[in-house]
């Protein structure tokens, strides 16, 4: 009876540690204060705000890059920036190329890869939204 009962205990420990969590690896974006573009040729502009949840133990950089789901052959570039533990990445992180669909609202996607200090993937999320809004 006794060796159950550390067995349950034990197995509820590991269960409960952030080694196991069920919370997923998440990135929220606003496009922030980027010009108004609509022509077909985007701007280089500062990264949006990012915000962060549940980014992996070990992560060491975020990779984060944009593109274009109408257009998808459009390449809007992206940046890499160095974690430690922040839960907001503010503009100014990377330059990337604005959204600037010429033919009506587009959506966006933002992937963010996390990687450790091996430069190994261990997470990859997205996030989508329209532009203009």
């Amino acid at each position: 009876m006794k060796k159950i009962i550390i067995f349950l205990g034990t197995l509820v420990f590991i269960l409960s540690s952030n080694s196991f969590s069920n919370e997923k690896f998440t990135i929220e974006f606003e496009w922030g204060n980027i010009p108004s573009c609509t022509t077909g040729n985007p701007n280089i502009v500062s990264n949006p705000i990012f915000k962060l949840k549940n980014v992996p133990e070990g992560t060491n950089t975020i990779y984060f890059q944009m593109r274009d789901l109408n257009r998808p052959a459009i390449y809007h570039g992206g940046g890499t920036v160095t974690y430690s533990k922040q839960t907001k990445i503010e503009p100014g992180a990377f330059q990337y190329k604005s959204p600037c669909p010429p033919d009506g609202p587009h959506t966006y996607e933002w992937t963010a890869i996390a990687r450790n200090d091996q430069n190994k993937k261990i997470a990859e999320t997205e996030a989508i939204r329209k532009y203009p809004e």
